[in-house]
């Protein structure tokens, strides 16, 4: 059975879990809280290339500023578009205000700013305030 690698949203620990359509259950094996969860992350230098590098699902990361009137706007909607994605995306947030030097890496020139990793590749991004649906249609297009 073929399986993919998913870094845990509480500890940081990498899994190896079987690769199915969907999934009822699936636990960490080093904190045993749930990879179900569909949260989204906060990312920092200290957790970002974790998440890129160790997941094979999609990780979607929001670029934002908490004085970004858009930014505000699409933050429910990014946190709703989640739950479509239990361990086929990962969705994640970075404060562009707290991590500059992350923000320039990835030449985050207007905010919001989503893009889409693959396998530690920018596979797509995309500026500007999204829907619920229109974030659930641009991830489904990217998997």
């Amino acid at each position: 059975m073929s399986k993919i690698k998913v870094v845990c949203p509480h500890c940081g620990e990498t899994n190896a879990i079987p690769l199915k359509e969907s999934y009822t259950k699936a636990n960490c094996g080093s904190c045993k809280n749930s990879l179900l969860e569909t949260k989204p992350l906060n990312l920092n230098r200290s957790n970002f290339d974790n998440q890129l590098v160790n997941n094979d699902i999609l990780v979607v990361v929001d670029f934002w500023a908490p004085w970004c009137g858009p930014c505000k706007v699409m933050g429910p909607a990014f946190e709703k578009a989640a739950t479509h994605f239990a361990l086929t995306a990962r969705f994640a947030k970075l404060n562009t205000e707290e991590e500059q030097l992350l923000a320039s890496r990835f030449n985050i020139r207007s905010i919001p700013t989503i893009i889409a990793f693959k396998n530690n590749i920018e596979v797509d991004r995309v500026s500007g305030a999204l829907s619920e649906q229109q974030l659930v249609d641009w991830v489904n297009s990217k998997r």
